[in-house]
């Protein structure tokens, strides 16, 4: 009898070209065993994809000129990042993975995607200012992502500690769509765009915490009150999203110093 040869078992260089399913990840269940999952989840993770295609698109656009389509998918973006983290709580599918994809689809859609676009539109005019500038922005970001990633699990949820980075990106995208939309040359407001930028840069990596809003009950019950309060806020978005977007991000990025600085004149009063 013929002996059947011996199935050759995969070496380490033929198991780095296996495909991204064959992702391997360790985790806990229910009742904290720990247990092993093979491949990724596929709906959060789509959403993150689609995250990072729209901050892909603003980027080929800023390059194009078209600021207001590039400006207006680097919002987007925003809502496709906001969706990926609530639907993989709400099914159950949070992974390491799918927060390593995350920030970077997030420095590609809030770190490159503004800053580039904020340089095409107006800093560009500044010449090595300029470009130091926007990388002030990269910079922030990708030293933002990073922390919040060393942070998880042990930071206060209910606090940012900088400016988020999606947040920083609508300080900048807003500023660039809000103006463009009026005609106006970014080379005209250069200097204004370089402080915006620089400053948004800065204070994602700043000490100054900011309500991140996560601890809103978004599945218990709510006054009726509030549900037309909702419906108020979009209606007035739509009724003129570039400016209105714009000033709830300015709006936004400023209150974390201004708390900060009414939280040390108080400790000033009370000495």
């Amino acid at each position: 009898m013929s002996e059947r040869p011996e199935e050759s078992k995969p070496t380490p260089d033929a198991e780095s070209l296996l495909p991204i399913d064959e992702h391997i990840e360790e985790g806990h269940d229910a009742e904290g065993r720990k247990v092993r999952h093979r491949g990724i989840y596929l709906l959060p993770n789509l959403f993150t994809t689609a995250n990072l295609f729209a901050g892909f698109y603003a980027i080929i656009n800023a390059m194009n000129g078209n600021f207001y389509v590039a400006a207006a998918a680097v919002f987007v973006a925003m809502v496709l990042d906001g969706l990926d983290g609530r639907v993989a709580r709400l099914t159950n599918t949070q992974s390491a993975f799918g927060a390593e994809y995350d920030s970077l689809s997030d420095m590609v859609a809030f770190g490159v995607a503004p800053a580039l676009l904020a340089f095409e539109w107006a800093l560009g005019s500044m010449g090595k200012v300029g470009w130091m500038v926007a990388f002030i922005y990269v910079a922030g970001a990708a030293l933002r992502l990073a922390r919040f990633n060393t942070q998880i699990g042990s930071a206060d949820k209910r606090y940012f500690i900088g400016l988020a980075s999606p947040a920083a990106a609508g300080v900048v995208a807003g500023t660039v769509w809000a103006f463009s939309d009026f005609g106006i040359k970014g080379s005209n407001m250069a200097f204004v765009v370089a402080v915006l930028v620089a400053a948004a840069g800065m204070l994602m990596v700043s000490n100054i915490k900011y309500h991140s809003f996560k601890d809103l009950d978004l599945k218990g019950r709510v006054p009726f009150v509030a549900i037309l309060a909702v419906v108020l806020v979009f209606a007035v978005v739509f009724s003129d999203p570039p400016r209105i977007l714009l000033i709830i991000f300015l709006a936004y990025a400023a209150s974390g110093p201004v708390q900060y600085l009414l939280q040390l004149r108080r400790r000033k009063t009370t000495e």
